[in-house]
């Protein structure tokens, strides 16, 4: 379990910057879904391996992001 952890903390780090380089070069829309998944997912990640090592505060900076993602979802589907 602590190996997927370990992975899934690598993924969160690389699914937010990549979400932040691909919109700073024009590449994709912050008002496109495929950014707020990634952006959720990637917050998700961070708090889980966070959590995981004790580093409560970065765990809930990643949460509010995750949560942030979601209500952006909610506006582009409603």
């Amino acid at each position: 379990m602590k190996k997927f952890i370990e992975i899934f903390g690598w993924y969160g780090t690389v699914a937010i910057l990549l979400t932040y380089s691909l919109a700073i070069f024009s590449v994709i829309s912050p008002t496109n879904i495929w950014y707020q998944i990634l952006n959720i997912t990637g917050g998700i990640g961070l708090a889980t391996l966070s959590i995981h090592k004790k580093a409560y505060q970065v765990a809930v900076v990643n949460i509010l992001w995750a949560i942030v993602g979601l209500i952006a979802i909610l506006k582009l589907i409603i």
